[in-house]
């Protein structure tokens, strides 16, 4: 029933370890809202998951640190009145947070120096400005 997420190419979270739990939203949806079960809850145990390398669930622990319990990520959907498009929403955002803790590190940041030029530019700039304040004062008596 429950087709794979796909993360990233070669990363895809299969359905079998994505957990759904549906519950009453407390939102907007008229005579419909407390009889529908309509918010979700999508819960993907990234401690345990197959989908990811052990590279890939390191740095996956690491970053979601704070929103794991027990190695369980959790994404709750309530703003549609249609539970398929909470579905869908939660989905999106589990992929995307998914993405987002895998992502390799950024480049570091190789220092440069200011040219030459531009350090004489800026302080030619402060001189003129520092002679503008200077002429703005009260003239001498």
């Amino acid at each position: 029933m429950e087709n794979g997420l796909v993360v990233r190419a070669g990363v895809v979270i299969p359905g079998s370890e994505l957990g759904w739990r549906f519950s009453r939203s407390s939102g907007p949806g008229g005579q419909s809202v407390n009889t529908t079960d309509s918010r979700v809850e999508l819960s993907f145990d990234v401690a345990a998951t197959t989908a990811l390398s052990d590279v890939l669930k390191a740095r996956a622990l690491e970053r979601l640190g704070s929103r794991l319990v027990d190695g369980v990520v959790t994404i709750a959907a309530s703003e549609y009145k249609s539970q398929w498009r909470n579905r869908e929403a939660a989905r999106e955002r589990l992929v995307a947070l998914i993405r987002e803790a895998i992502a390799p590190p950024p480049r570091k940041r190789r220092p440069t120096k200011p040219s030459k030029s531009s350090v004489r530019r800026r302080l030619d700039d402060k001189k003129r400005r520092s002679q503008t304040k200077r002429l703005r004062g009260r003239p001498e008596d």
